[in-house]
């Protein structure tokens, strides 16, 4: 995004800091680079809302992608009032609207399978519990199927780790059920942006599971597949899924969350206070434990896209987990840490090596500030909530939403 055009955005002003800032045209960008995978490959892409939810955005994505796939009920509901037109099945905006979570209640199972054209049952326990009622509305129904392997670095984030509740590994007791689903969801990538790590782990999946795999109408390979990374052998990936699907007879689903908005978000900021203690350290407006609470999480740091409105493309120096001053990196302290204002210790956005020191009122924008985090912001400490802000494809600027202390007060009560 270039961030030298927001002053001048031609629709509204600029709300006060923080705020998240959505680009239109860099959705678009990575929206062609799926629409050309499953142009290729054959596969479906499915908008993973867990990651990414701020349908205000959702116009632009609607051409590009096959509908959307959850993993609670608000998120299936949201999914299907605000992607296409699905009131009306034969519409031609009429989109898919996947079901998955990891636990249903059994008061919500209705009104799921209202918005819902697959459900996807995370035990073989739920499927029994709820396939009858799935069965009367003609809804297909899918399990959760876990190979005991991942392409995952984060063990929290590693649906393969030990003694996982994240679906069904055992073969005979999967095709024991095979007469009561007509699909599987596997998610086992995080992240991957190695095609070869990718089709290793596929072939191994089929090695242990291909009978089933093809007695099957449906596969969802799920997401954190990073296909849209510029060297990443987009057509051997396509090549690949084809050849499943055929070998199969499977309608092949990807879930893309990240892809489809990476490099899209960034978060804006302002220096609120600056102070020295053995390197440079500055207070921004905003907080990683409110606001880009996976930086926390995978303890990561965010890059720089913009200082004073001025794109700058300014990576992170080390790991924030050890950002404090030693003897080790002594020869650092022209660095700047960028702390969040929680009271945290921890809330670091990240260390820099900055071309100038920082000065209160400065304004820094984070990137890769889309995806997991408007869905995970919250109100610690009653730090002021980011609003949103679209960058629309004709440049002009929407402020989508603010936030007040209503918010903050109705919240909590």
């Amino acid at each position: 995004m270039n961030a030298k055009n927001l002053e001048n955005s031609i629709n509204a002003a600029l709300p006060p800091t923080p705020y998240y800032v959505l680009d239109e045209a860099a959705i678009v960008a990575n929206m062609k680079i799926i629409a050309r995978l499953c142009e290729l490959s054959g596969a479906k892409a499915l908008l993973a809302l867990k990651c990414f939810a701020t349908w205000g955005v959702f116009d632009v994505m609607q051409p590009y992608l096959h509908g959307t796939t959850s993993s609670s009920l608000n998120e299936v509901r949201l999914g299907y009032e605000t992607f296409g037109n699905n009131d009306d099945a034969s519409s031609s905006d009429k989109k898919e609207t996947h079901a998955y979570s990891v636990a249903y209640s059994a008061d919500e199972i209705p009104e799921v399978l209202n918005y819902a054209d697959k459900i996807i049952f995370n035990s073989i326990s739920q499927l029994n519990a709820f396939k009858a009622q799935a069965a009367a509305q003609n809804i297909p129904v899918g399990l959760r199927l876990n190979p005991k392997t991942s392409n995952s670095s984060f063990l929290i984030a590693d649906p393969a780790r030990p003694f996982s509740r994240l679906g069904e590994h055992d073969k005979e007791k999967i095709a024991a059920v095979l007469s009561d689903i007509t699909g599987v969801m596997i998610h086992n990538n995080c992240e991957n942006d190695s095609f070869e790590a990718f089709s290793e782990s596929l072939a191994d999946i089929e090695s242990r599971f291909g009978d089933i795999l093809a007695q099957l109408e449906w596969v969802s390979l799920g997401g954190g597949i990073h296909f849209i990374a510029p060297d990443y052998p987009l057509e051997k990936l396509a090549d690949r899924l084809k050849v499943f699907s055929e070998t199969y007879g499977v309608q092949v689903y990807l879930e893309p969350g990240e892809a489809s908005i990476h490099g899209a978000g960034t978060l804006v900021t302002t220096v609120l206070d600056t102070m020295h203690n053995q390197k440079n350290l500055a207070v921004v407006d905003a907080s990683i434990e409110a606001h880009m609470l996976d930086l926390l999480i995978y303890r990561e740091s965010a890059p720089i896209a913009a200082i004073n409105h001025t794109a700058a493309d300014i990576a992170p120096i080390g790991n924030p987990a050890e950002a404090a001053p030693s003897k080790a990196n002594a020869e650092s302290a022209d660095h700047t840490i960028i702390y969040g204002r929680s009271c945290l210790a921890g809330d670091i956005f990240g260390e820099y090596a900055l071309p100038s020191n920082l000065q209160i009122g400065d304004q820094i924008a984070f990137g890769n500030a889309a995806g997991y985090t408007m869905v995970k912001k919250n109100w610690f400490n009653g730090v002021n909530m980011p609003a949103i802000v679209i960058r629309r494809l004709d440049g002009s600027i929407d402020i989508q939403r603010e936030f007040d202390y209503q918010d903050y007060k109705a919240s909590l009560s």
